[in-house]
């Protein structure tokens, strides 16, 4: 048995792999037959003419549909407007990519071609090749002779994006001062609402809490709110009550009604970043963020003694009712949570205030 060993710069070396040719060439059914390639054509415009019949219906549902309803499917509970959007909005994109397909495969030039492999460098020739080529690849697509496929599969792209447009609605509303007034700068915190522990739900009267004790608390109105509606109050709502010594705090006379004995409310959340707080210095009155160490001094109206935060935490008014149990006296009279640049906040409470 002989052994042949290429030398450098020889055929053998550059080509290790005999050429194998192309395949016989082997007629498509819808290049043969008239009537199969005009019921291709057809069926390529049936699909794309179907996309923005689903684009509106996209945007109707997306509208006309309660967002509290729901469909039976499989012996399955879905959200009706989630399930007829994903039905529309996908059934829109697959019938592009099969329309693009079966358009290709049915119509488009069916010609084998066989290339060399060149430097990655094109010359003027090959761009100018490249340009013919294009040329006859777009002669050969079929447009010139079946133009509505064109203008279908622009408008098919093009009203596809409506659906995505309608989408940045659920980005939320435009943040204006009265949305703001009405969503994140109110609490369920009401004239009379019972303080009661996050945990057991218990109302809690002033003869409960110790000095130095601290206790995470929400609103008795909490539970009458469900499913998201219940998680966003939560998220504002929270607050942890303090009780110290009446000789060892700073009270401002603007104050002197919002407390019980020594009985303070502060929102939990931090004015960062919203961070929920709870870690108490009782030696120090100093309640500590854990995400960035904000620290707030709530034996003085919950000043910002070192950390990030920017203004003070908020107190709420409490009082008792007849029964001695802890309420509210109105809501909170700044907004709580973070920060946002569009709010005046001049309400905040600062050192030196009365």
């Amino acid at each position: 048995m002989s052994i042949e060993i290429s030398k450098p710069g020889t055929d053998l070396e550059r080509h290790p792999v005999p050429d194998p040719g192309l395949e016989e060439h082997i007629e498509r059914w819808t290049d043969v037959d008239k009537e199969a390639g005009d019921r291709a054509y057809r069926q390529v415009l049936l699909m794309l003419g179907a996309v923005p019949v689903l684009a509106i219906a996209f945007v109707v549902i997306y509208f006309a549909v309660d967002r509290t309803s729901v469909v039976h499917i499989f012996g399955l509970e879905w959200d009706a407007l989630t399930f007829w959007l994903g039905m529309t909005g996908g059934l829109a994109t697959l019938l592009i990519g099969l329309a693009c397909v079966h358009w290709a495969k049915t119509m488009m030039g069916d010609e084998e071609i066989a290339e060399d492999r060149h430097s990655a460098a094109s010359s003027a020739e090959d761009r100018a090749l490249f340009a013919k080529e294009f040329a006859k690849g777009a002669e050969q697509s079929g447009l010139g002779r079946r133009k509505l496929i064109g203008g279908a599969l622009g408008g098919a792209l093009g009203l596809i994006a409506v659906p995505a447009v309608v989408l940045f609605a659920d980005m939320g509303p435009w943040p204006t001062a009265e949305m703001r007034k009405k969503t994140i700068e109110r609490t369920i915190w009401a004239e009379g609402v019972k303080l009661v522990n996050d945990v057991t739900r218990r109302a809690l009267k002033a003869s409960d809490l110790e000095i130095g004790q601290l206790v995470n608390a929400q609103p008795e109105s909490l539970w009458e709110h469900h499913g998201t509606e219940f998680q966003i109050e939560k998220a504002k709502a929270s607050i942890i009550i303090v009780r110290m010594d009446p000789d060892r705090i700073k009270i401002p006379d603007s104050r002197k009604d919002w407390q019980v004995g020594g009985i303070l409310c502060y929102s939990k959340i931090c004015t960062h970043v919203g961070c929920p707080i709870s870690l108490w210095e009782q030696q120090t009155h100093h309640l500590l963020c854990p995400c960035h160490q904000s620290t707030f001094d709530l034996s003085n109206s919950g000043l910002v003694v070192f950390g990030p935060a920017a203004r003070a935490l908020p107190q709420l008014p409490i009082t008792v009712d007849a029964d001695g149990y802890l309420v509210a006296r109105s809501d909170f009279t700044v907004p709580v949570g973070p920060s946002f640049f569009e709010r005046d906040s001049s309400g905040d409470f600062k050192e030196g205030d009365r």
